[in-house]
């Protein structure tokens, strides 16, 4: 029994032993070391997730049916596709596929890719997945075919948040093609805020804008116009030349020189008459013609691009000149009453982007009806005031009329200059009011909310509208308003 103990404490006593002074003099040493060896260490080990990813998806281990796509195969399983309702589908159903173990799936749809193929299979096997922006659009048509709900709206989800530049027009086209209604109109609203600044910038994307939605942005009262009318036309320009020279490649400026030289050296025919013109016909009806004539140096753009048929501006320089006597011998004292259908299609629309906060003042320019109206921005508040200066130079161009009736609309959104995604919007509606000379009103009120840059677009129509006689072969929209161009930075015609 004596025996017995000992052996049973003899490792104990192997462990422990006498220190020495050394020992003693080491303890804070000794302490350290302890917490270390105390202190948790973190180390992932594979989960079973990672683990059915890499072994079941990525070596294909036990594989009961092979996907043929786009010339690639998948070796995958039954179990896991049938999280698909196309699969499932597909293997309880009637399907000749339901008992075969080699599936080949016709892909017609171009935007699916095999990068998108293998994201959407390996989704199967996985809790988590990271999607690039610049692949959404192929992720969601492979979503959409093999009808994975949550997977569409991952992707839809992520396509909102990354309207920009790069993205809008192709998600505009993916949206309306996958019958997404909300997002395919959040695509054409920033379409309308930055068509004439961001996008014209960026000769790439702006080529990626077909007619039907070019001619729909163009119709649209919504369009945010940098700076005035004239910039519509000017943008038609670069826009004709990049699809027209499809290999071309450069900047903002050198799109707009390219552009200007292609039609100079055309010909002496305008453009829209020839045989390669004649199928942008209905583009260029879609501008305002009669708000593109409003200064002097805008029409000498026009006559030397000779791009629209002199027949179409004559009928508008006649028009505008008739309208012209009218307010000045005091027949016409500008639109008291309009249905907004006729004001949306017939104002004249101009814009500004105003980058921070303090003092602003400026007009658009160019010939008016008689109307001076400038625009100051302070402490949130715009504001309208019918000029009338007092100088003999000024006074022959102002209407002499007491009182003058204006219509006009503005509004202000406050824009994400990263992305350029509205993120604040405020607009007066449709207002009507009577101006005396020099007097000021009130026009709105901004949010406090709302931060900086501002984009700023007006409408107005300051004359009465008049039906065009019948005979009169131009545009399909009316008549009406006022200025040209007030150089903004970077929203220059570059005409």
């Amino acid at each position: 029994m004596g025996n017995l103990a000992s052996s049973i404490s003899s490792p104990v006593k192997m462990l422990t032993r006498k220190r020495k002074h050394d020992d003693i003099n080491s303890d804070s040493g000794s302490d350290e070391s302890l917490d270390r060896l105390l202190m948790p260490k973190r180390k992932k080990l594979m989960t079973t997730t990672h683990y059915i990813y890499k072994a079941l998806y990525q070596e294909g281990q036990n594989s009961d049916v092979t996907i043929i796509a786009l010339n690639k195969e998948w070796k995958l399983h039954k179990v896991y596709l049938c999280q698909s309702h196309y699969f499932a589908s597909m293997f309880s159903g009637s399907w000749k596929e339901s008992d075969q173990e080699v599936i080949t799936i016709e892909i017609t749809d171009e935007n699916i890719t095999i990068k998108a193929l293998d994201l959407v299979f390996g989704s199967f096997y996985q809790d988590e997945i990271i999607i690039e922006p610049l692949n959404v659009v192929s992720i969601l048509a492979a979503a959409v075919l093999f009808q994975l709900e949550s997977l569409m709206t991952q992707a839809t989800e992520i396509m909102r948040e990354t309207i920009n530049v790069q993205t809008a027009v192709s998600y505009y086209y993916a949206t309306s093609q996958y019958g997404y209604k909300d997002l395919h109109k959040s695509c054409f609203n920033w379409l309308l805020v930055n068509l004439l600044g961001a996008l014209g910038d960026h000769p790439k994307y702006l080529r990626e804008v077909n007619q039907e939605l070019m001619i729909a942005l163009l119709n649209s009262p919504d369009l945010f116009v940098m700076q005035t009318e004239f910039a519509t036309y000017c943008i038609l320009k670069k826009w004709v030349f990049l699809i027209e020279n499809e290999n071309w490649t450069g900047s903002r400026d050198e799109c707009s020189d390219g552009a200007h030289n292609f039609f100079l050296e055309h010909g002496d025919v305008s453009y829209l008459n020839s045989t390669d013109g004649k199928k942008y016909e209905d583009v260029f009806r879609a501008l305002r013609l009669d708000h593109l004539i409003n200064h002097h140096y805008d029409v000498e753009i026009l006559e030397r691009d000779k791009i629209i048929p002199n027949e179409w501006l004559s009928n508008i320089y006649r028009h505008q000149w008739f309208q012209m006597l009218r307010i000045d011998q005091g027949i016409d004292k500008g639109p008291t009453e309009l249905p907004e259908d006729l004001f949306r299609k017939s104002c004249f629309r101009c814009g500004r982007v105003v980058l921070h906060d303090g003092y602003h003042l400026w007009r658009w320019t160019g010939f008016n009806f008689g109307l001076d109206l400038l625009v100051t921005y302070e402490k949130r508040l715009f504001k309208f005031k019918r000029n009338h200066r007092h100088d003999s130079v000024s006074q022959s161009s102002l209407s002499p009329t007491t009182k003058r009736h204006i219509a006009y609309r503005m509004t202000v959104a406050s824009v994400d200059y990263e992305q350029r995604q509205t993120k604040l919007m405020t607009t007066t509606g449709i207002k009507h009011v009577l101006l005396g000379k020099n007097e000021e009103i009130q026009v709105l009120q901004l949010e406090e909310e709302a931060t900086f840059p501002l984009f700023i677009s007006a409408n107005f129509m300051v004359i009465s509208p008049m039906d065009k006689s019948a005979d009169e072969k131009p545009t399909k929209t009316k008549i009406k308003t006022c200025g040209s161009s007030t150089q903004i930075p970077s929203f220059s015609h570059n005409c």
